[in-house]
């Protein structure tokens, strides 16, 4: 197990900074830079662009920098964003919380409705329950996030007035303590159903037919003709060895979750990685770029290496590998 682990752990952290390595060149091979935006865009003056560009060590090849920047980071050193002169470390810091308070709950809800709905298809296929859901599952996925977004905010915050329209919190409010914390809850509503329903006809499809494939199986026709009870096989035998994909799905809609909600983060106002990273994105902020791809290599990485784990957990034959 120890040497199957560390095997694994050594390819993520390879695979960490390769893809750090290959995002930090793509941002800087790309049209504009920060220096530009820096120095105007209408009336640039070349001298200041030549002197921002030295300072910053943005003249250096980007293997050079790429190079300058692992030893920063080593140090503990994530640079700083040239726009508002904060650390990288800063700006992270107060946008990781939200995002993960958004993440963790619509990964955690997607996984109990999905694996709960696919069960119970699974068990009555060809139901009038198993058709609804089947075709409610692909009516979901083709729906692009940010037009449900939208459509949430329509129907239950502009035209019910049920629930805040965008933000995390009341400003004007200034809630504290317990109404604070239900003030947070309240707002991650709408973002957390709208992550939620695009996330959980995965896990209903995997575990659907998961099910469907395990029950077909030679050992439970064996176990039937044996007299042992239906529901004796599918706990005992059925559901663990069904759940095996689930937890790969899980690990994948997790770091989706960690990467891949900037539009509906964008959508209702909400202060957390998706809005920074898009920030970033169009205002060139190299040094906070690198540093949100690094925080999202690591945490997929981390993520990959504890499924790693449970699958090791859940199949000893992974650990000979």
């Amino acid at each position: 197990m120890a040497r199957y682990m560390g095997k694994r752990i050594t390819v993520c952290l390879l695979a960490v900074v390769l893809s750090v390595f290959v995002n930090f060149a793509l941002i800087r091979l790309a049209p504009g830079g920060p220096i530009t935006m820096m120095a105007g865009i209408e009336h640039p003056n070349p001298d200041m662009i030549a002197a921002l560009t030295q300072k910053y060590g943005l003249d250096q090849p980007v293997v050079v920098q790429f190079g300058v920047y692992l030893l920063n980071v080593l140090k503990g050193d994530f640079g700083f964003s040239y726009r508002s002169n904060l650390p990288v470390l800063t700006l992270i810091g107060e946008r990781v919380v939200p995002t993960l308070l958004l993440s963790l709950t619509s990964a955690l809800l997607s996984l109990a409705l999905g694996v709960l709905l696919g069960l119970r298809a699974a068990r009555r296929r060809d139901s009038w329950f198993d058709k609804i859901m089947s075709s409610l599952s692909y009516m979901l996925d083709a729906m692009p996030s940010f037009w449900l977004a939208l459509m949430l905010m329509l129907l239950f915050a502009s035209t019910l007035g049920w629930l805040p329209t965008a933000g995390m919190v009341d400003v004007r409010a200034g809630y504290t303590g317990f109404r604070g914390a239900l003030d947070v809850m309240v707002h991650m509503v709408l973002p957390v159903a709208c992550i939620t329903l695009l996330q959980f006809p995965s896990y209903y499809r995997i575990v659907r037919s998961s099910v469907l494939q395990e029950m077909s199986a030679e050992y439970v026709q064996l176990f039937r003709a044996t007299g042992m009870a239906e529901g004796t096989i599918f706990r005992r035998f059925v559901l663990k060895n069904a759940i095996l994909p689930t937890v790969t799905m899980f690990a994948m809609n997790l770091a989706y979750s960690l990467a891949g909600v900037v539009l509906v983060e964008i959508v209702f106002a909400w202060p957390g990685m998706g809005r920074l990273l898009w920030d970033s994105i169009s205002k060139r902020e190299y040094s906070v770029l690198s540093g949100i791809y690094l925080f999202l290599s690591i945490g997929i990485a981390a993520v990959t290496v504890l499924l790693d784990a449970i699958y090791a957990l859940l199949d000893p034959r992974i650990r000979l590998k």
